[in-house]
């Protein structure tokens, strides 16, 4: 059955959107719902050498593999997101359309439903579930595309934020995989001042006594609450708060009180505090430079791409600041930097209001019409 994908800019802005509020979806065109997949990879070892006696990836498909095998588009999933968490991309008259690309969205390792600290039994359950890099999701990814999708090659890697993470590490990891990738408010690599507003947000989280270093019998409320508050101050940009956009779409008698209230209770609905973890470390720990064989080089990294590359910073993220993709960009031997004008901070990458899904999807569907190489 088609499901209408209405705006969310509305809920974001009341801190009502799942996923750390970056479930954007402002467009009217309907999306065929995808087909939910899992699958699982017996002893998976990972980068820092632990085995996992099972790693599951949860995934969705839209439409189909065609005869050739040359219309995949690959779209790995945001921090605590689930595989729906692109749809303000996809649909008829959007950048992907499902009648005539495969789509494959894959859930991050730690959001709660893949392999996560809090659906893996002992003796790797909770705060004992070993740290993952983003190039150990995207060996994993690897591994479901060819292994039980078949697919060997993809038109596109799209990512937003740690997709967009992903998307540089697949240009990197595997340079002949792909045709091309897109990359939205994220960086090639997490810089200094990055890891250190996720140790804030991780300090603010673990500070509870109720924590009890992992341990908890209860979620940590007042830890949980108190993260969501440090981010939600990093979500959006200065002027979108002056400017009061949270008002966009909202009810008449929403105040700044409301909208504070909602972000603290309702950040994340239902988030584990180990897998809220778990994902901030994968996004500290993110550099394409610590790939062999570039010992640490991030610019030897980001040369080494072949594919093009359309580069997407949002001109206002706190996050990935623009600075940051501007410095990226200058290795990039066939990058296109274009920032998206916008007020809305981070969320922009992810289309948080129709003029950023308008812009987005322009750009994401010429880049996806030109020649392949």
């Amino acid at each position: 059955m088609p499901t209408s994908t209405t705006s969310k800019a509305a809920q974001l802005a009341l801190a009502a959107a799942a996923a750390a509020g970056l479930h954007l979806a402002p467009a009217s065109a309907e999306v065929v719902a995808p087909v939910q997949h899992e699958f699982v990879i017996r002893n998976f070892k990972t980068e820092q050498g632990v085995l996992l006696p099972e790693a599951r990836i949860v995934y969705g498909t839209y439409g189909k593999l065609n005869a050739a095998g040359d219309n995949a588009v690959l779209l790995p999933s945001h921090y605590m997101a689930k595989f729906t968490g692109y749809e303000w991309l996809i649909g008829p008259g959007k950048a992907l359309d499902p009648g005539k690309l495969f789509l494959i969205s894959t859930e991050l390792f730690g959001n709660g439903r893949s392999s996560s600290p809090s659906n893996t039994p002992e003796p790797l359950h909770g705060p004992r579930f070993p740290a993952l890099t983003v190039r150990d999701n995207v060996h994993a990814v690897h591994r479901l595309l060819t292994e039980q999708l078949q697919v060997r090659h993809l038109r596109s890697v799209i990512g937003f934020s740690m997709g967009a993470q992903q998307a540089f590490q697949w240009a990197v990891s595997y340079p002949d995989f792909m045709d091309g990738i897109v990359a939205t408010s994220g960086t090639a690599k997490t810089y200094g001042h990055g890891i250190v507003r996720l140790e804030g947000q991780i300090a603010a989280l673990t500070a509870d006594d109720a924590f009890k270093r992992g341990d908890y019998n209860a979620p940590p409320e007042k830890g949980l609450q108190a993260f969501a508050m440090v981010w939600t101050g990093w979500l959006f940009s200065q002027e979108w708060w002056r400017r009061e956009l949270w008002r966009t779409g909202a009810a008449p008698d929403i105040t700044l009180a409301k909208v504070i209230e909602r972000y603290r209770t309702r950040f994340i609905p239902g988030a584990d505090a180990n897998d809220l973890i778990l994902q901030m470390r994968t996004w500290q720990a993110h550099d394409v430079g610590t790939t062999p064989p570039f010992n640490g080089n991030v610019e030897a990294a980001l040369a080494s791409i072949r594919v093009p590359v359309l580069y997407m910073p949002s001109e206002t993220d706190l996050y990935f600041p623009l600075t940051d993709a501007r410095y990226e960009a200058a290795f990039l031997k066939k990058g296109v930097l274009l920032p998206i004008p916008s007020l809305w901070g981070h969320p922009a990458g992810a289309g948080a209001s129709t003029e950023d899904a308008a812009f987005l999807n322009t750009h994401i569907a010429a880049f996806l019409a030109r020649p392949a190489p």
